[in-house]
């Protein structure tokens, strides 16, 4: 009970800003466990379909690619982009593949720009609400007495303080999480152009003859 009551004057003491630093948590929380569901390797690439397109021979019909093309992963769908315009010149389908694969990828950055504004905003609100404390914390010196002036500028200033702390609070996962997403979007982005590049060799070469 003690640290609970503890909790909530921290929350208390920090005054109007804790709202919005409140909010900014909620919601970069919110995109921070959306997008640890869906940048997942299973939803956007299928081991299975990556073996196929591993063991297609050059000119061969893409039959097993195919059938495995049917999922909802990420690399079928660019997959199945690439199959449907097969009978287009190489440089045409490779262009749409190239448009369909940019759509993806912002899809998987979806939300990331959120928390980049939370890493923002939550510092920036915590000083605010800092620098607001300190002004009503000297405004109200001169209505204390000067034997009780040391003790509430001291208690005013760590109550003051509260706001950034909890803005910081808000700010690190924000960071450690936007980073490693980002990174992760970006190491999928180069995984599927190189399967998607070595699937359009195979499909535009002429079969391979046996000596």
């Amino acid at each position: 009970m003690d640290l609970f009551h503890d909790v909530i004057q921290f929350f208390v003491r920090g005054g109007l800003f804790m709202a919005p630093l409140w909010l900014a948590s909620l919601i970069s929380l919110s995109v921070l466990l959306e997008r640890a569901l869906a940048i997942r390797r299973h939803l956007i690439i299928n081991p299975k379909l990556v073996e196929a397109i591993e063991n297609l021979r050059y000119g061969q019909a893409p039959t097993e690619i195919e059938s495995l093309a049917d999922d909802r992963t990420v690399l079928a769908r660019l997959v199945r982009t690439a199959l449907r315009n097969v009978t287009w010149p190489k440089s045409e389908n490779a262009e749409t593949l190239q448009t369909k694969a940019r759509t993806e990828i912002s899809r998987l950055e979806r939300g990331l720009v959120i928390l980049e504004i939370a890493v923002g905003v939550g510092p920036l609100l915590g000083l605010l609400g800092t620098v607001s404390g300190l002004i009503k914390i000297f405004g109200n010196v001169g209505d204390q007495q000067i034997a009780t002036q040391g003790v509430a500028i001291a208690r005013g200033i760590s109550e003051a303080l509260n706001t950034t702390v909890f803005g910081l609070v808000v700010a690190i996962p924000a960071l450690i999480s936007f980073s490693i997403f980002s990174r992760r979007v970006e190491s999928f982005a180069v995984e599927l152009e190189g399967y998607c590049n070595e699937l359009l060799s195979k499909l535009y070469s002429e079969p391979e003859t046996k000596a």
